[in-house]
């Protein structure tokens, strides 16, 4: 099986996605040098290279597992010191279930199928499932690449331990209990947003970023929605190449008019344009696909961010709304006959107002200058990320159709001499 211990996979350089991170501080670099896929779990081996003072080596590796990446994920997310910074998405749950499904319906046709065609088959899930893992891996690289080339997260503690702990960090995943009150935290965090979305910011810049990224998130969602139905009907396009040759080839020996050298030949031209539409749904896949997935995840982050800071504004708001309450209160004093009692209690009332205000000025404040950086970081990221993508996918798909056009053009010479 595939999906056995024994069946180690490095990291190829085609396999990095268009959202890897291009690190020019070379002080913390991270990257999975090596993964093994078992049957209910993928290990992936973390390796590091850093010049920084708070690790104990220059060099060393650690072996993580996926439900580990997630924790490292929601140390930062709920992680009040973070709450201006753009928390990088958590990389996907490995999921392989759909590979594996067709390996067993594969496995139960077998005795419909000839040997030829089977054998095809199987090859072209085995490419499916080593694609996939690949992928897999590289969203989890790029989860710790996003951290380490990030001034502020790369100092946590928790992805100091993550990096360098040579143990398992033995993190559990959330009881019933807990996932019930995640479920309650994003339900109000839905009708808080819901609340706050048609709350005027003064802020130019941020009220223009949060309509933006309303309709943003919407349509790049929904292109990821479609991408995947592309991908998929182009792998179904590359499967059915598979029974045309098999046809085919069958036609070419039991053939006695002569024709079965040019059936021959044309079966073998579509199991090459069968293996070029492969690579072709595969490419589009990895360089526009998962990209398309990649930033609805990261523009959901963002927004996340301007719901943390437009909260933040609300909570400044009412306690501006407090203080001038608490300060009115103070006037009356000069004017109203109160006990001595009541009057400490009005000036307490105001010391507090004022101390919570300028608490609310503060956090507002800082919010606003840290999220601004990290909005401007995000849109100079994602514009130079989808160029690279689309570059990319433009120069494989010339590529692949120059090859088709060259099988093509082959295949009639020699068809024109038989």
């Amino acid at each position: 099986m595939m999906d056995g211990a024994d069946h180690p996979d490095k990291l190829e350089g085609d396999s990095k996605t268009t959202t890897d991170v291009d690190l020019t501080d070379t002080t913390l670099v991270v990257d999975i040098s090596d993964a093994l896929s078992e049957q209910d779990k993928v290990k992936f081996t973390v390796h590091t290279k850093t010049s920084l003072p708070d690790f104990k080596k220059s060099e060393f590796s650690v072996v993580r597992l996926h439900e580990e990446f997630v924790w490292l994920h929601d140390r930062y997310f709920e992680n009040e010191e973070y709450a201006g910074v753009l928390i990088p998405p958590a990389p996907p749950r490995p999921d392989f279930d759909e590979s594996r499904e067709k390996l067993y319906k594969l496995g139960q046709a077998e005795g419909t199928l000839t040997k030829v065609e089977f054998q095809k088959m199987k090859a072209e899930l085995e490419a499916e499932y080593l694609a996939t893992f690949k992928k897999t891996v590289a969203m989890h690289e790029v989860f710790l690449s996003r951290l380490a080339a990030h001034p502020k997260l790369r100092k946590d503690e928790n992805f100091r331990v993550f990096l360098e702990y040579e143990k398992e960090l033995n993190v559990r995943g959330k009881n019933k209990k807990e996932r019930f009150g995640s479920l309650w935290k994003d339900l109000t965090k839905s009708v808080d947003e819901a609340l706050i979305s048609g709350h005027k910011d003064s802020d130019e810049f941020f009220e223009h970023e949060k309509s933006f990224l309303i309709e943003y998130h919407k349509r790049v969602r929904e292109s990821a929605r479609v991408g995947f139905k592309m991908t998929r009907s182009k792998k179904g396009v590359a499967d059915c190449h598979i029974a045309i040759a098999a046809g085919i080839s069958t036609l070419g020996t039991s053939d006695t008019h002569g024709l079965s050298k040019f059936l021959n030949k044309l079966s073998d031209l579509f199991e090459k344009i069968r293996k070029l539409e492969g690579r072709v749904a595969s490419d589009e896949d990895l360089k526009l696909t998962d990209l398309l997935r990649y930033y609805s995840d990261d523009t959901k982050a963002a927004k996340d961010l301007l719901y943390r800071r437009t909260k933040s504004m609300v909570n400044f708001e009412n306690a501006n709304k407090a203080l001038e309450k608490a300060r009115t209160k103070g006037k009356d004093i000069a004017t109203v006959r109160i006990g001595l009692s009541s009057a400490l209690s009005v000036l307490f009332s105001h010391t507090q107002a004022e101390s919570n205000q300028q608490k609310a000025k503060e956090k507002f404040d800082h919010l606003s200058e840290i999220g601004k950086k990290e909005l401007q970081d995000f849109k100079t990221r994602r514009l130079a990320a989808f160029k690279k993508g689309l570059v990319d996918l433009s120069e494989l798909e010339l590529k692949h159709a120059r090859q088709q056009i060259k099988l093509i053009t082959e295949f009639m010479g020699i068809a024109e001499n038989l």
